[in-house]
């Protein structure tokens, strides 16, 4: 029977109904993925281990062939297979090739970005969890790495069809600190555990992914306690104090909880490695591997690095991106000093391109003649990344002009403005919007998503420049998301005013 189609705009209306509806998504597979995989299953020398591990590539699909293989026995006397290969095998390489005919398989660029971004974080935890708990529970390692790729997978789908209740959540949740249980009651009328769990038992996923999303919602008292002897810096009155509380010992030490440790990393990362939520986990992570926290916050971002290698795209956030950041920058980024102020010898550039751009008559042959030299004048005077995009007509999408300092694949986007309040306050006049600690998650929630991601921080610049009356141009730059230094702020306000003149200048030349 073919699947209903899913009203994008329909929101479900209880935790049942909220269940049927993300188990009648199909998740888009990338067609790459897809192609490997079905040449291997045809390929007479291709084991069930060599399959497996080109499907890993995919989690969507790996999600797709344990669902399947997992269907048939509910109310039989089998259990839920617990890893992919049981379930390949399970399932047989006839009906694994007639599931992936099936299943949605499209080019990397036309799966939603929300569900990459998910898919990267999922990757990510399963390196941690490979990477701190492999070695040390080598006969556990199979359920250690499914369970940590799954754990997330009860949220990929509400992703494709419900992307901006998944953002306004985190940044509620995540950046404002507001209490999940309202946001999530106002957002979706659940608790996201609940349906987490529910997805999970509907799917007959790996007992631990389950057993994760339990000891969230039910157990939170106990990570507190452990959470308390986790922040105790004396290593000898940790033990003291767990060998005091066997219970507390006993539940600490499951191995299913190494799951849970490995995504609760992954997904603290995304926000900072410096942040609260981060160091929870660090903490608590470094308790249950009877370590010093420094080991193993060197450990954890080896880790985010091996991940990072294999699953970086560039219109995607991976948190090893920070850590490639020298220290002086790193303490930058963490808001323990500004950015260096531009050089003597930087400064004489930024000075010469804006005698350029006031130049009259105007020296530009077109138009991205002019914004080259505007971008190099933004550079020069200290900015780290940049991007400068130019209005249609009609003033409803923004197209990149020039961009330093950012991804390649930056340089062919476009903005529809109707998306973004921000941008629509910015192009009704010249203005300037300049993020701080303080209002930063306000008014990056006003942004596109692909720009928030794109400058990660909490310092921005953000100006719109006029020519006759009508806004034409926007100017984005930070010095990497930390805080700017002050003469580079004066030399944006000062740039702008000569790029809006080389813009007036450069339009009304034939005058």
């Amino acid at each position: 029977m073919a699947k209903q189609k899913i009203d994008p705009t329909a929101k479900p209306a209880s935790l049942p109904d909220w269940i049927k509806r993300l188990d009648e998504v199909r998740l888009p597979v990338p067609q790459t993925s897809h192609d490997r995989v079905c040449k291997a299953i045809r390929d007479n020398r291709s084991s069930l281990r060599d399959i497996a591990e080109l499907m890993q590539n995919s989690p969507a699909l790996v999600l797709s062939v344990m669902r399947e293989a997992n269907s048939h026995t509910h109310g039989s006397l089998a259990e839920p297979a617990e890893n992919l290969e049981v379930a390949l095998n399970r399932l047989g390489l006839k009906r694994a090739e007639e599931l992936l005919a099936r299943l949605p398989s499209v080019p990397d660029q036309d799966i939603p970005v929300a569900l990459r971004q998910l898919l990267l974080v999922s990757q990510h935890a399963s390196q941690q969890a490979n990477g701190l708990f492999g070695s040390r529970l080598a006969r556990l390692w199979q359920d250690i790495h499914w369970g940590s790729l799954l754990f997330l997978s009860p949220l990929w789908p509400m992703a494709v069809v419900y992307p901006k209740l998944l953002e306004e959540w985190e940044l509620r949740v995540i950046h404002k600190g507001e209490s999940a249980r309202v946001v999530e009651q106002q957002l979706f009328g659940v608790r996201l555990l609940d349906l987490c769990i529910g997805l999970t038992e509907a799917w007959h996923l790996p007992m631990w992914v389950s057993q994760g999303y339990t000891l969230l919602l039910n157990e939170q008292r106990m990570l507190v306690k452990a959470l308390r002897i986790a922040r105790d810096e004396d290593p000898l009155h940790q033990q003291q104090l767990l060998d005091a509380a066997p219970h507390l010992r006993r539940w600490l030490n499951q191995p299913a909880n190494t799951v849970l440790l490995a995504n609760g990393l992954a997904m603290s990362a995304q926000e900072s490695w410096t942040c609260p939520h981060t160091q929870r986990w660090q903490f608590l992570t470094a308790l249950y591997l009877q370590q010093p926290l420094a080991e193993v916050q060197q450990q954890v971002h080896q880790q985010a690095v091996t991940s990072a290698r294999t699953t970086l795209m560039p219109d995607l956030w991976h948190p090893a991106l920070s850590l490639i950041w020298p220290w002086h920058v790193q303490k930058i980024h963490r808001g323990l000093l500004p950015a260096p102020p531009p050089t003597a010898e930087a400064l004489a550039v930024w000075r010469s391109r804006c005698t350029e751009l006031l130049m009259e008559p105007s020296r530009f042959a077109n138009a991205m003649h002019l914004t080259t030299c505007a971008k190099e004048a933004l550079v020069a005077s200290g900015m780290q990344r940049v991007m400068l995009l130019m209005t249609d007509r009609a003033q409803s999408t923004l197209r990149v002009h020039q961009v330093d300092g950012l991804p390649k694949d930056a340089a062919n986007l476009s903005l529809d403005v109707v998306h973004s309040t921000m941008l629509q306050r910015l192009l009704e006049k010249s203005a300037q919007v300049r993020f701080t600690p303080d209002n930063h998650a306000q008014f990056s929630a006003l942004l596109p998503p692909i720009l928030r991601r794109l400058f990660n921080g909490e310092h921005l610049l953000l100006r719109s420049l006029s020519c006759n009356g009508k806004v034409v141009m926007l100017m984005v730059a930070d010095q990497g998301g930390g805080p700017f230094s002050e003469t580079t702020v004066q030399a944006f306000g000062k740039t702008a005013q000569c790029i809006e003149k080389a813009l007036h200048c450069f339009t009304n030349r034939g005058a």
